[in-house]
């Protein structure tokens, strides 16, 4: 499944006009408020859309008000381009006057190396949820409008933030839901199951990341409850006691870990990782280990990540980096390369140079 190559947003949230080149690896770092949540959110919109609940994503976010570049007296549309190898969709969402959104324009295209026009074809408007799904059905440019579909379906944001004792990663979860890891890792007990019964050379590079970190852990206990087989709870066992630990019992830091390399560990990667501050609570060396598995797993699919981490930046090339800035009311992104830092980054490392704020994204 060809990754997206480059994104074309206008008219979204803070973004009034961006347009960026993307690679297999993009971590995008800034200061809080200068808009890498709301580029991340994007993607969350285009997976609620693919899937038939744009109106549902539009009503959960405030309306379209909230979601158009300083509200509708200002900004008219939001408009994208996405480019996937030789394939392309593009399309144009318009608020209506109760505040939902609908697609004023939405077109497929392809394009070929020996031919400078194009194929397109146009998926018409004034449609509420994607034409994507029916030119799939109806073999309109069957190829194109299929890949597009199962690239943005299989996009995945993750959110590994709320590890509360209210959360769902510390509850029961059914045994059966294991077909993807949950966005908020809220199956990662069933999920982790499957793992164990049927991929086991997988569950243990799982394990192993996670015992760099917490090297108590000896094994994770993954059984269906004694009292109802259909739920399931992780649970875990110490490697100085007979007893079995429960999740709770574990700290915040190492619950997010534990999500975090089954997210990247797993056999069947999401063609899309999309995940914002994955080391928030993390030790120092949990975030190296994490560091090394983005340039690992980003040889294998494509991911996107905010940060505010310096330990992380270090781990990773000027080419990786998107950096967010806040300039005349709206957010600037902009990619850096190696030669434009030559000089600097014989004397300091990557990270240093984003805290003199050489490369910008500082307040």
């Amino acid at each position: 499944m060809p990754q997206l190559d480059r994104i074309k947003i206008k008219g979204f949230k803070s973004i009034k006009h961006s347009d960026v080149k993307l690679s297999s690896l993009n971590i995008l770092i800034g200061p809080n408020g200068a808009g890498k949540s709301n580029f991340i959110s994007f993607f969350k919109m285009l997976n609620e859309m693919v899937n038939q609940r744009l109106q549902n994503y539009v009503t959960k976010s405030g309306g379209s008000n909230a979601l158009l570049y300083f509200g509708q007296k200002h900004t008219d549309s939001i408009d994208a381009y996405l480019e996937f190898g030789k394939n392309a969709y593009e399309f144009v969402l318009e608020p209506t006057i109760n505040n939902q959104m609908f697609f004023a324009k939405e077109y497929i295209s392809y394009h070929e190396d020996n031919y400078p026009k194009p194929w397109e074809n146009y998926l018409g408007s004034g449609h509420k949820e994607t034409s994507l799904i029916s030119a799939s059905k109806n073999k309109q440019g069957y190829s194109v409008a299929d890949q597009v579909l199962d690239s943005l379906k299989s996009w995945r944001v993750y959110h590994f933030h709320d590890t509360s004792e209210s959360s769902k990663i510390k509850g029961n979860c059914d045994i059966n839901d294991n077909r993807i890891l949950r966005p908020d890792a809220s199956n990662l007990a069933a999920f982790l199951y499957l793992l164990k019964l049927n991929h086991f050379e997988y569950y243990s590079y799982i394990l192993k990341t996670v015992q760099l970190i917490a090297p108590f852990i000896e094994d994770f206990i993954l059984e269906p409850a004694k009292l109802n087989s259909d739920i399931i709870r992780l649970e875990w066992k110490h490697k100085e006691s007979d007893n079995y630990f429960d999740i709770s019992q574990l700290s915040d830091g190492t619950i997010r870990t534990i999500c975090i390399a089954t997210l990247l560990l797993q056999p069947d990667l999401p063609s899309c990782i999309l995940i914002d501050e994955p080391e928030l609570g993390l030790h120092p060396y949990a975030i190296n280990i994490i560091g090394s598995l983005f340039k690992s797993v980003s040889k294998k699919t494509q991911i996107i990540a905010s940060t505010q981490s310096l330990l992380l930046v270090d781990q990773l090339e000027p080419e990786d980096l998107i950096v967010v800035d806040y300039k005349n009311d709206q957010s600037v992104l902009k990619r850096p390369t190696s030669e434009e830092f030559q000089d600097w980054l014989e004397a300091y490392s990557l990270g240093e140079l984003w805290e003199k704020n050489v490369l910008g994204g500082r307040p």
